[in-house]
């Protein structure tokens, strides 16, 4: 299996493990200072990363155009951020992560769009699922 399957796997297994202990902290906290106390955590951690690794002299390899859109993401996943915490700080867990995987599709649209990624049927398929999976638990 090449080596993103791997982190891809890890990345799903720590995300897994994220919503459910994020629910018992913020029992008895706002969402906001919940989500600020996480945040806090990531970016340290993404700094220690970034200096463990001996990444400090590929600083001068950003562009403008790369730090723009790197900006940007960093605004939606903010945004993200905080739409997902107060959504499990007041519902169930299991209901919101399932809606907020969904953006899955957003996802697969995109890339085959902007970043011209192969369209297969497999990923089609898999998509469509996701929809069914979503419409399933939403519909009352």
């Amino acid at each position: 299996m090449p080596t993103y399957i791997y982190f891809a796997i890890l990345s799903m297994l720590f995300a897994g493990l994220t919503a459910v202990i994020a629910k018992f902290g913020l029992k008895d906290i706002p969402a906001d200072l919940g989500l600020a106390i996480r945040t806090v955590v990531v970016f340290v951690l993404v700094v220690i990363n970034f200096f463990a690794w001996h990444n400090v002299n590929t600083i001068k390899q950003v562009t403008p155009k790369a730090f723009l859109f790197l900006a940007i993401s960093g605004l939606t996943t903010a945004l993200s951020w905080i739409f997902y915490y107060r959504a499990i700080k007041i519902g169930d867990v299991s209901v919101v992560a399932v809606i907020d995987k969904a953006s899955i599709v957003i996802t697969l649209i995109l890339s085959f769009w902007l970043l011209k990624e192969p369209f297969t049927i497999r990923i089609i398929v898999a998509g469509l699922f996701i929809i069914t999976g979503l419409l399933i638990l939403i519909w009352k």
